[in-house]
This record gives C-alpha cells, sequence and structure tokens, in this order.
C-alpha cells in the first residue's frame, strides 16, 4: 500500500503522520515519534511490553497498524505522567519496588491504568485478571499486583 496522512491524537497532541496504513504502530511510535518507553517484546501480541491505550483500552502496538488508529486517541507511558509528575500507579510501582529490569513497566502500568478507568476499586482477584497476560520476566507479578493494589483500595489518581 501507499503511503497516506494517517491522524490521530497521540498524549494529548494531533499527530499526523505519512505513513504507509498498514505500518505498526510500535514502530510509528518509537521511530518517527521518538517515544522508546513503548517497547519491542514477542512481536506477536503475547507479551504485553509493547501496550499503550488506545481510547482508554490497553493495546497491543505491535500488531495494530496505524489504519486501526485512525482519528482515535494514542496513549503511551510517556503521555501517562503530568505536570512534571508521576502518576499514581507509576508512584506505586516504584514504591511497592513492581520493576526490576523495567522491561515490562510501561505495558503493565498501561493496562493498569485501563482497569482503574473502567473499575475503580477492584479486587485483587480482578486485577490479577486483568495482567494474566502482561509478562514480566523478573519476577515481580506479587509486588506489581500490590502496586496496582494499593491505587485502587484509594490512593489518588488523575484520570
Amino acid at each position: 500500500m501507499a503511503a497516506a496522512a494517517i491522524h490521530f491524537t497521540l498524549n494529548g497532541r494531533p499527530v499526523a503522520l505519512e505513513a504507509r496504513p498498514e505500518r505498526l504502530l510500535l514502530w510509528a511510535l518509537r521511530g518517527e515519534q521518538g517515544l522508546t518507553g513503548t517497547k519491542y517484546g514477542c512481536g506477536v501480541g503475547a507479551c504485553g511490553a509493547c501496550t499503550v491505550l488506545v481510547d482508554g483500552r490497553a493495546t497491543r502496538s505491535c500488531v495494530t497498524t496505524l489504519a486501526e488508529v485512525e482519528r482515535r486517541e494514542v496513549v503511551t507511558i510517556e503521555g501517562v505522567a503530568r505536570n512534571g509528575g508521576l502518576h499514581p500507579l507509576q508512584q506505586a510501582f516504584i514504591d511497592h519496588g513492581a520493576l526490576q529490569c523495567g522491561y515490562c513497566t510501561p505495558g503493565m502500568v498501561l493496562t493498569a491504568h485501563a482497569l482503574l478507568a473502567a473499575t475503580p476499586h477492584p479486587a485483587r482477584e480482578a486485577i490479577a485478571a486483568a495482567m494474566e497476560h502482561q509478562l514480566c520476566r523478573c519476577g515481580a507479578h506479587q509486588r506489581i499486583l500490590a502496586a496496582i493494589e494499593s491505587v485502587a483500595a484509594g490512593a489518588e489518581r488523575s484520570p
């Protein structure tokens, strides 16, 4: 397919990319936009390292084309923090030691963000179910669940 103008909102700002519609969102974010917080993990949508929010839903950017985000809102880990401060989920991950190498962290935070937007106070079982397909090779899953649970239990958070 020939290149076309693809328009979407990225971290609150309008973006117009001249690209092939079948180009994967992951590569456009990392390459053209310089947003390297979105990680390449498996390339088949299985691990979650590449997770971003598309219209508020956790979405695997390694299997999502630019055509699929046309006229939609995309948020990466770089777009979660506001006014120079960390998002409460980001802070909770730090406070609970829920990151080791940090490679999975952006996808984990964004998946948790989508969960808490849809269900502000989920039970631990619901958190575990929502995070089940986000892989952490360092084995920090219990600390990740604790971090998310602490935010869900009442720590203030921004939308």
